[in-house]
This record gives C-alpha cells, sequence and structure tokens, in this order.
C-alpha cells in the first residue's frame, strides 16, 4: 500500500491536531498512522500522519498546494511526500565494511525503503563487495594535508551526488571530516555512525581505550553530522553490557553490532520520515 506522508513541527497552539486530522478527511484521506508529540518545555508542536494515498481526492502535488496556506498559517517547518518512490540514498565508505555490508543486505532484503544507486569511498578496497551487488562504485581520493585537494574532492562528490538524484547521505564509517559548507548545503540530509555515547572515546582506536577504561557498557550513536564534530542531532543509540572477561577483541566485534544496529534504525527512520530535526535535537516517531 502506498502511503502519503505529512510531517510538520510549529509553535504549539490548542486544536492543531484537529486541524490536521481535518484537513486530511476534508480531501478524503484515510489515516493509517498518527503521531503527535508537544515538547512542554520549548512549546513545540511535532506531529506525523500516514494517509492511504489512493484514499485522497487530490494527487500528490495538488495535496501539497492545497495544505501550503495552512503550513504558513502555523508557521511550521513541513513536508508531504508519496512512498510510491523509495527514497534514493548514498553510501560513504572507507576500509571498512560491517556497516556497508548490512545496508546493502538490509536493502536488497526489502528491510529498508530506499533505493542504493551508488557507493562512494576515498578508497578502492570496498569496491568488489559494492559491484557484487550491481551497484556502482565510485573512487574519490580526499588528499590529505591540501585543502583544495580536499575542496575539489567534495565538490566531485556532489557533482555525483546530482547526476544520481540523491534524498540522503550516509556516512557508513566514511573516515573523512566533511567540509563546514558542505554540511550547511546538506543539513538534515547526512546521518553518520558514531562508535560510542557522544563523545566518550572519540577519535583513533576507540574499543582499546573503553577496554583500557574498564568499561561496563559501550554502544553506537547514529546522528545528523554538522560541523560540529560529532554533535549534530541524534537519531539513535544502542548499547551493550561489556563483561570482565572480554578483551579489546570482544569489544570490537560487540561494537560494530552496535553500529549496525543504530545505522540501520536511523537510515530506516529517516526514510519512512519519522524524524523531526528542532535545534540541535530530534523527535523520533519510532516504528
Amino acid at each position: 500500500m502506498s502511503h502519503t506522508l505529512l510531517k510538520i513541527s510549529c509553535p504549539d497552539r490548542v486544536g492543531l491536531l484537529a486541524r490536521l486530522t481535518n484537513f486530511v478527511a476534508y480531501h478524503g484521506g484515510n489515516l493509517l498512522e498518527v503521531h503527535q508529540f508537544t515538547d512542554p518545555l520549548t512549546n513545540w508542536f511535532f506531529a506525523r500522519l500516514a494517509i492511504d494515498s489512493a484514499s485522497l481526492a487530490l494527487d500528490l502535488p495538488a495535496f501539497q498546494k492545497a495544505f501550503t496556506p495552512i503550513a504558513n498559517d502555523l508557521e511550521s517547518e513541513w513536508s508531504i511526500r508519496g512512498t510510491k518512490q523509495p527514497m534514493g540514498v548514498v553510501l560513504l565508505v572507507s576500509k571498512l565494511d560491517h556497516c556497508l555490508a548490512d545496508l546493502l543486505w538490509r536493502w536488497r532484503s526489502g528491510e529498508l525503503p530506499i533505493e542504493i544507486p551508488l557507493v562512494v569511498s576515498n578508497h578502492e578496497d570496498l569496491r568488489p563487495l559494492v559491484e557484487r551487488e550491481g551497484v556502482r562504485f565510485e573512487c574519490v581520493p580526499v588528499p590529505s594535508g591540501s585543502e583544495e585537494g580536499k575542496k575539489a574532492a567534495f565538490c566531485k562528490m556532489e557533482e555525483l551526488f546530482r547526476e544520481v538524484g540523491v534524498d540522503l547521505l550516509v556516512l557508513a564509517r566514511y573516515m573523512q571530516i566533511l567540509p563546514a559548507d558542505f554540511c550547511e548545503r546538506w543539513h538534515g540530509r547526512v546521518i553518520n555512525i558514531h562508535h560510542s555515547f557522544l563523545p566518550s572515546f572519540a577519535g583513533a582506536n576507540p574499543y582499546r581505550r573503553a577496554y583500557e577504561r574498564g568499561v561496563k557498557l559501550i554502544g553506537a550513536t547514529c546522528h545528523y553530522a554538522t560541523a560540529d564534530l560529532d554533535q549534530g542531532p541524534i537519531i539513535d543509540q544502542e548499547v551493550v553490557r561489556v563483561e570482565h572477561f572480554h578483551q579489546p577483541e570482544d569489544l570490537l566485534r560487540l561494537g560494530r553490532d552496535c553500529e549496525r544496529l543504530a545505522l540501520a534504525r536511523g537510515v530506516r527512520y529517516h526514510a519512512d520520515d519519522r524524524v523531526l530535526i528542532h535545534g540541535n535535537r530530534s523527535i523520533v516517531f519510532r516504528d
């Protein structure tokens, strides 16, 4: 069944949810799922409505146009999108393959409502894995120590993104810092996975440092990428308990499981329009 997804956030006021549901009903829409939350600290309203597309009296562009005056009156951030066409996602990778392999499997199995037309890497290592799946692979090296070279590399990548018509970028353990202007242009459309509860054990060799510290829990954080490294709005987190007999290689194994799970959930929530960003927080209507 094809759905039409209405997502909105705006200042709270009396009767907001009734106004939204009445609008949908007026145009013949059958509501399949409704999520709503009002943050009492900021007095901000968030909602996600899933509508049976076949029940609507209007096509998608007309439905969007009809809603625009209401959205403007509410001073809202909003979107209305159909699910008939899956969201286009480009994966960015370096040399680690666990998150890439997991996302490719979930995509192939139909677990993720996305299309993956392209994988971009700054190394050639993962080309065989990607091309076995029949997915286009492009290697765009990022020179170290050269700001001009880095700028040119990211410009090349953006040309590739425009070519395939991408909606979302996923950093599946892509080991490069994104330029600030790149983050600005792709605000809210770049998902990253981090190997800890931010910002603990950031940087190189995190699981060795976690082992040396004797941690009892390790985890992973899926978040939106911003110019402030690893400080973007958090979408999902996963944890696992560490036992005293676990060695660094065990923590690495457990940590990679956390990374796979948190990233897959984060991508699914975003692709299904279940995430609303407000400042440096995200509201997630989980499935």
